[in-house]
């Protein structure tokens, strides 16, 4: 017998993350991070995290993903999403310790 609840579907969480118009997504790099389409690079201390999703695969830990809605200092809003466990962003050496000093300021409106 399965005790697991059922669990929305990360693309219906995308789906609802866009329609709220956190469709974009960050980007960390050496120097900060940045919302998709836009030139400005922003501090951790710059953006707030806002709601998170965690997914976790009743199976298979590959299924296991974080999606974080980000909102900016000066309005801007997106999304960062990544693997967390073992398949974590491992090959980017610069997200652990940015995303480990970005503020969280949960809404419930999301």
């Amino acid at each position: 017998m399965s005790t697991s609840r059922s669990m929305t579907p990360i693309t219906v969480v995308m789906e609802r993350l866009q329609e709220k118009g956190y469709g974009r997504e960050l980007t960390i790099a050496k120097d900060g991070a940045y919302f998709e389409g836009e030139p400005k690079m922003y501090t951790p201390s710059q953006l707030t995290i806002v709601k998170v999703y965690r997914f976790e695969g009743e199976s298979d830990p590959a299924d296991m993903a974080v999606i974080y809605a980000i909102q900016a200092d000066d309005g801007q809003v997106g999304y960062l999403l990544n693997a967390y466990g073992t398949y974590s962003d491992q090959d980017n050496p610069y997200y652990d310790g940015f995303i480990r000093n970005v503020p969280m300021e949960e809404r419930e409106d999301l």
